[in-house]
């Protein structure tokens, strides 16, 4: 097929020498399987910003170290450059989170390159040696699911041990390869230490997991896993091999209503006195 635009580059080094054809087209990227001299691979082109329909949010961006100082300050401010280097910083964080999770014992794909916004990667094949299916294109067994489900979340909590939670976790970013499930699309991973929506995100991820896999296993869903996992994680015990039950003491204490109405109205008091306050001072 035709080299497109953004792979010209990779071919002018040497990096790709075909373009075999387009894989997918996703909401962040378009993926394209490519010949690397000898080797079959996939090459992620990562949509503009304007066009791509999953944007970049505070939510997911918050706690993202910036190295330079010249950068982060443009990036504060909005400038052409700050934007350019913001779009860059956010499309290499996903080789960042896969190389950290490789090391880490999660199965996902092998980045090899990242080049002119271009990641190249591992192609992740079925058991057939096509492009492995993603998990939404399966019909499974009860057994399956269950299988499944347990294995991702202790790929999740691996994920969660060296501080990455992935952020937009689904049936339609693990892929089943012809030895075990892989997850893919990192680019919105979230720092689970920097980040202050990392908690919830980290709930949302494993909550979606469990309502897919529990159409073909009910009983999936009366488990819980995100909300187990998250307070071992605060309190330094989660770690790879940890025992997990997917259940979770609610208290059964009355909720003190007096006592948060009386928080309420003291915090509503303060705020109707500094906006008093500022009333005064501009008169």
């Amino acid at each position: 097929m035709k080299i497109p635009k953004r792979i010209e580059p990779l071919v002018e080094e040497g990096l790709v020498d075909e373009v075999i054809c387009q894989l997918m087209s996703g909401k962040e990227a378009m993926v394209y399987v490519v010949r690397c001299g000898e080797a079959i691979r996939c090459a992620k082109v990562y949509k503009e910003a304007n066009v791509r329909s999953f944007h970049q949010s505070i939510d997911y961006t918050e706690g993202r170290r910036v190295k330079s100082r010249r950068r982060a300050r443009a990036i504060e401010k909005g400038t052409r450059y700050g934007r350019r280097a913001q779009e860059n910083a956010w499309r290499s964080v996903e080789l960042d989170s896969l190389c950290r999770l490789a090391a880490a014992g999660v199965r996902v794909p092998r980045p090899y390159n990242f080049f002119e916004g271009v990641l190249l990667m591992e192609l992740v094949t079925g058991a057939n040696g096509n492009a492995a299916p993603r998990l939404n294109d399966l019909v499974l067994t009860a057994e399956q699911a269950c299988e499944y489900h347990l294995t991702l979340i202790k790929q999740v909590v691996r994920m969660l041990c060296v501080g990455i939670v992935h952020g937009d976790l689904s049936e339609y970013n693990v892929l089943a390869s012809g030895d075990g499930l892989v997850i893919i699309d990192l680019p919105q991973a979230v720092d689970a230490v920097a980040n202050s929506n990392a908690q919830s995100m980290l709930i949302r991820d494993i909550d979606n997991l469990t309502a897919y896999f529990g159409r073909f296993a009910p009983e999936l869903l009366a488990t819980d896993y995100g909300r187990e996992i998250w307070p071992l994680y605060q309190s330094g015990k989660l770690h790879p091999d940890i025992t997990l039950t997917g259940r979770i003491e609610h208290s059964k204490k009355p909720v003190n209503i007096a006592g948060v109405m009386r928080v309420v109205n003291i915090v509503l008091k303060k705020e109707a006195a500094w906006q008093r306050h500022k009333l005064e001072i501009r008169e």
